[in-house]
């Protein structure tokens, strides 16, 4: 049983290691950004994240405020 948890313990570890090679052993290595903001794939097909959208409707007028202005005038 023991043998067992070590094996998995030891495979575990070679995992991480090999998944972190360039982050680990590079100077300016990163992970790689998961942020849809930031692919310049998704970028180049206008698809942004919900947080960039959700900034972008809030700065954008109504059009019912804008008819509620215009009859105050």
């Amino acid at each position: 049983m023991i043998k067992v948890v070590l094996i998995g313990i030891v495979i575990l570890f070679i995992a991480i290691l090999l998944m972190g090679v360039r982050v680990f052993f590079s100077r300016k290595g990163t992970f790689p950004s998961l942020h849809i903001g930031e692919c310049q794939a998704m970028q180049d097909r206008g698809i942004h994240c919900a947080t960039s959208q959700d900034a972008e409707m809030s700065q954008r007028e109504s059009p019912i405020e804008k008819l509620l202005r215009s009859e105050n005038l």
